[in-house]
């Protein structure tokens, strides 16, 4: 084969060297590893190897090939995922599947006939579907990274949420407040731990999928709160009840 290309560029081990001559040439040795030029000036026939001109392709690679699994119960996609990440993915599982757990329980009481608050049943249920997403989005994300999902105990949550000085509304709205800020802090232990194990594509994940959505649901609780306090336990919180049945924010 005979290769015609003035100016000729030589790799070896990533550095580059550059011939004005022309010339042809043809390739005489090649393994996996290295690979040979031969040349000639002048297209003559008779070509010589060209001492120093190697070019190692899988070099590079070698290590990762050595790290591949080859026992069928260990995931071959895992690459820099430590440990401790996969067990804090793992704990925050059970952090969303117990919050979610608690707010559907809260959806049953307020569903009650002799509750009957329907807005705050539906915003509960609503809640609790969420937290159900998450968790099922991290129990993605475990399998992506080639870790383990392993589901723990979850706790039976109270069936009652009648309080004799809040109220019931205004009492389930300040547990669900205080779940959503153990949330929080739960998911910035998560992201304390990716950025411990430099695992920069787990930090991504918890910042873009869970961080920013974490302070809005705990600003809009935290205003359902507040207004909660102010129509205290009497006709305000039907009004308030139906401003959640449709949709729009007490104001």
């Amino acid at each position: 084969m005979l290769l015609r290309a003035p100016p000729t560029v030589f790799l070896r081990n990533g550095a580059t060297t550059v011939s004005s001559d022309s010339f042809s040439g043809s390739l005489i040795s090649s393994t996996p590893s290295t690979i040979v030029c031969a040349a000639a000036k002048g297209g003559s026939s008779n070509s010589k190897p060209i001492t120093g001109v190697v070019f190692e392709p899988f070099e590079e690679v070698k290590k990762e090939l050595n790290l591949v699994p080859t026992v069928p119960q260990q995931s071959l996609a895992r690459q820099k995922y430590a440990d401790e990440s996969e067990a804090a993915i793992n704990e925050q599982i059970n952090v969303e599947y117990n919050v979610s757990y608690v707010y559907h329980a809260m959806y049953a009481y307020f569903d009650r006939d002799n509750v009957a608050l329907k807005g705050l049943a539906k915003f509960f249920k609503e809640s609790s579907e969420e937290e159900r997403d998450h968790a099922e989005k991290l129990m993605e994300y475990q399998n992506k990274r080639g870790g383990k999902v392993k589901l723990q105990s979850i706790l039976m949550p109270l069936s009652e949420f009648d309080h004799a000085e809040k109220g019931d509304a205004l009492y389930a709205m300040e547990l669900a407040l205080s779940l959503e800020k153990l949330t929080n802090e739960k998911l910035l232990h998560l992201h304390a731990v990716a950025n411990k194990n430099n695992d920069v594509q787990l930090a991504d994940f918890v910042e873009s999928e869970f961080l920013g959505e974490q302070v809005e649901a705990i600003k809009k609780i935290s205003e359902y709160v507040a207004q909660l306090r102010r129509v205290g336990k009497g006709h305000g919180v039907w009004h308030f009840d139906q401003a959640l049945l449709n949709e729009g924010a007490a104001v």
